[in-house]
């Protein structure tokens, strides 16, 4: 079965600065790509390929910018096969039409090539090993990618693991999910909602006061804008741990799980319960079959043998 791995990795100043040039040209590449894009929509023409933007890339742009020319060729191809990929969801109505990329949000780049992994270090070209926080997988990845969040820098790539074998102790289980309690079981379990936002509420509103008070442009700027990322930072953390001990749980000990098919997108137009809904992170646990996207319960239940029935929303539970 294909897994996804990601694990920060421990950078020294050398290796930072050329993660940084990787993302930057990786970031113009796709920005250029958008421009000529719009420009082919706004004179009715038929919008370009992958393949012909990186022909055009290398033609024009890596001959006026050589900097290109200093960070591996995969960044900025990759670049453009994101924002055809972007462009493709916009046109099938599952997205927006894509935007600018800025620096500093959501930098990442895309590398491939020869990776191999030896205990807790990874060896990637361009940039030879790297140190990561953990143990790696015993796997060789054919391409990884790196990201920074939060002022720290993460690798993440796919492998191929065996199928895992659990011994179900449950058949069937209802799963009620609310705000004072994550997720009530029908068998009696009852899972405490950790309500990250709510009790980092204070602190963020004061890094985000010390950061509106800041010089745009100056460091003690760019020092609070990273501060302020990490305690937002480690609110996602902690939701992210709670639903993913939940779902685990039920996958795992649970042949049938049943959960309600909530319309999140409607509960949060109550602006009296939006911010506690949102704090919950009920879409990682069921998401609309029409974005097709795989979220915590459903990708669980296919690698630990699990059912997931969908419970309609109007039905007299």
């Amino acid at each position: 079965m294909l897994l996804g791995f990601q694990t920060q990795l421990i950078l020294n100043h050398k290796q930072t600065t050329l993660a940084a040039q990787h993302a930057g040209v990786a970031r113009h590449a796709y920005n250029w790509g958008l421009e000529v894009c719009r420009q082919a929509l706004e004179n009715q023409q038929k919008l370009p390929t992958a393949i012909d933007l990186h022909k055009r890339l290398v033609a024009e742009v890596k001959q006026a910018h050589p900097w290109y020319y200093q960070v591996s060729k995969c960044a900025p191809q990759q670049a453009l096969r994101n924002l055809k990929q972007a462009l493709k969801r916009w046109r099938k109505g599952l997205g927006q039409f894509p935007r600018f990329k800025r620096k500093g949000v959501q930098d990442s780049f895309y590398l491939e090539g020869s990776i191999r992994i030896s205990g807790n270090r990874i060896k990637v070209p361009i940039f030879g090993w790297l140190r990561c926080a953990e143990l790696l997988p015993a796997t060789t990845p054919k391409n990884v990618v790196i990201s920074l969040r939060a002022g720290r820098w993460y690798i993440s790539f796919k492998y191929e693991a065996p199928t895992p074998q659990v011994e179900k102790t449950g058949e069937v289980v209802g799963v009620d999910l609310g705000i004072h309690h994550l997720a009530t079981c029908s068998g009696g379990e009852v899972f405490a909602n950790p309500k990250p936002y709510r009790k980092a509420r204070q602190r963020l509103a004061r890094l985000q006061r010390r950061l509106s008070r800041k010089q745009k442009g100056s460091t003690n700027r760019k020092k609070a804008v990273v501060q302020l990322g990490k305690a937002h930072k480690r609110v996602a953390d902690i939701r992210q741990d709670s639903l993913h001990k939940l779902t685990t749980y039920l996958a795992k000990r649970y042949r049938v799980v049943v959960v309600e098919d909530l319309q999140v997108k409607n509960l949060l137009q109550n602006r009296k319960l939006a911010g506690s809904l949102s704090d919950c992170g009920f879409y990682e646990l069921r998401t609309p079959s029409r974005y097709r996207e795989r979220r915590q319960l459903e990708y669980k239940a296919r690698l630990y043998g699990c059912q997931v029935v969908v419970a309609d929303r109007f039905y007299p539970s």
